[in-house]
């Protein structure tokens, strides 16, 4: 044999041997707690290529692929406990936690000292600089107090007017009252409408249907920029600088990007230089106010895009497949339209803000979607020193989970609104299942604890504002294509609700015609 080729056999069974030790000692770690043994890391780029292959990649694909929401609970099942360990041995060995247990999941969403979030996993949030959302710590501290002003009743009177004002401008002018419309994608409407209510609440920027012009001084207009950059996120940051020129594509998204920090540097110049200091309560007024720590020009940039990101596809996309239930469910569609008409026929008029707790079945919808479809199917934490956990199982019975430090916890948000510990028929749409009694602890789209979402009630005004002015002005549903024809409703809900993984769960295509009342 040739000595290179004996070296580099030699190397090789030293590294295979190393890496046995290493998972066994990581295992043992563990308690020997029951759970998937693989080759790949859960958490590997490869989860987005490959299936999954007992021993190979068997855990779930938890972040970066669809198996964590296809399985929904099903893995946890398998081994028993809601609860189940990952022991991967590529690229490094590595150990996981999954979680779908409701009240292990709150002790580690409240403790933030013992679980923080592992900021090394969200680098792709720094595309624009450090920011709220992947920030830790003091930092985070900072970003929240700067934030938080804007997500006040004022905004969100206005996320309401605004969404109100936007839908009435698409019914009469870019509909212009026809009785019928077809959409070959829900999600550019709803995309549409969502950057209309981020740009006025969050910016104080109105954006019109209409508006496609690009300003004197830029390549692109600005929802144009906005859009690609959502939507290739994650190809921007897999791809090394001297490569954005290779494609049209990557130069389409490299363009976007250098226009997205221009326009955040204008309207934080125009803002801060107006003549006028109009009195403003939007998120972008509050994050550069000059407190005892203002906010950098990088952690400015940062903080505007990720809630632009947040305030724009997280909403987006979630109101997309709230249409898409409606269309396919018709008599949940038909009670949230007579609740609507009940409200309006009592008031005399349009639903405003202030009327929002009378519309419980708008909002019941938007939470039964994203229970079922959670935007960030997947939350992690790590495990900041050796502790444990305890899980139980369909039984009732309760087990301890070491925790080693170091370790990366997966809560598994789509298992646990699939876990038939809190959920009657958890794979039906059943929106007033959210009316009267509910676990609580057992949703969580928007997470829970100190790092539960901010904007959170942005969300659900806006939400409940759209479902109340498009149902209230037009019949949804399913658009009749003769290629599925013979489909079963199964097959049916399967292709509308179909998604692929971004930053966020995004609709591949939800074809709907909207039939004027």
């Amino acid at each position: 044999m040739h000595p290179l080729l004996f070296s580099f056999g030699l190397l090789a069974i030293f590294d295979l041997a190393r890496r046995v030790l290493a998972v066994r000692q990581i295992t043992r770690g563990f308690g020997y707690f029951p759970g998937a043994r693989m080759l790949i890391s859960p958490i590997s780029p490869l989860t987005r290529l490959l299936p999954r292959i007992p021993w190979i990649l068997d855990g779930g694909g938890y972040t970066l692929n669809l198996h964590q929401h296809h399985d929904r609970y099903a893995g946890f099942l398998k081994y028993g406990w809601d609860g189940y360990t990952m022991v991967s041995a590529f690229p490094s060995p590595e150990g996981f936690i999954g979680l779908a247990d409701a009240a292990a999941i709150k002790e580690v969403t409240t403790h933030r000292a013992r679980f923080p979030k592992p900021v090394k996993l969200f680098k792709l949030m720094r595309a624009f600089g450090r920011n709220i959302v992947e920030a830790e710590g003091e930092l985070w501290k900072r970003f929240r107090k700067s934030a938080a002003p804007a997500f006040s009743d004022r905004n969100n009177a206005l996320v309401w007017d605004e969404t109100v004002r936007t839908i009435q401008e698409l019914g009469d002018t870019v509909w212009s009252n026809r009785s019928e419309i077809t959409a070959e994608n829900a999600v550019d409407i709803t995309r549409a409408i969502a950057l209309s209510v981020v740009g006025i609440a969050g910016f104080g920027r109105r954006i019109s249907w209409t508006d496609e012009k690009v300003p004197q001084g830029h390549r692109m207009a600005f929802k144009d920029a906005l859009h690609i950059v959502c939507a290739d996120l994650i190809l921007k940051a897999i791809t090394p600088d001297w490569a954005m020129i290779l494609t049209p594509r990557l130069r389409k998204l490299r363009l976007a990007f250098e226009e997205m920090k221009q326009y955040m540097s204008e309207m934080v110049v125009a803002r801060r230089t107006a003549d006028t200091k109009a009195e403003r309560y939007d998120l972008l007024s509050s994050l550069i106010d000059e407190g005892d720590e203002p906010l950098s020009k990088s952690e400015l940039d940062g903080n505007i895009f990720a809630l632009l990101l947040a305030g724009h596809e997280t909403i987006a996309h979630t109101t997309c497949f709230c249409l898409g239930f409606l269309a396919l469910y018709p008599d949940e569609q038909e009670r949230l339209y007579q609740q609507v008409k009940t409200v309006e026929t009592a008031l005399g008029r349009t639903p405003t803000y202030d009327d929002i707790h009378l519309l419980t079945y708008p909002l019941a919808v938007m939470y039964e979607t994203l229970r079922l479809m959670p935007s960030a199917p997947v939350i992690s934490k790590m495990s900041a020193e050796d502790t444990s956990l305890v899980v139980s199982n369909a039984n009732g019975d309760k087990a301890t989970l070491p925790v080693p430090k170091d370790t990366c916890i997966l809560i598994n948000i789509a298992a646990l609104h699939y876990n038939t510990r809190y959920w009657d028929d958890p794979h039906d749409f059943k929106p007033a299942r959210f009316l009267g009694d509910w676990p609580r602890e057992a949703f969580m789209p928007f997470s829970q604890g100190p790092r539960g979402c901010i904007g959170r009630r942005f969300a659900e005004t806006e939400g409940v504002a759209i479902l109340t002015m498009l149902v209230s002005r037009y019949k949804i549903e399913v658009k009749d294509e003769p290629a599925f024809a013979a489909e079963t409703p199964e097959e049916r809900r399967a292709r509308v609700l179909a998604f692929t993984t971004g930053v966020t769960m995004t609709p591949v295509r939800v074809p709907l015609t909207f039939k004027r009342r």
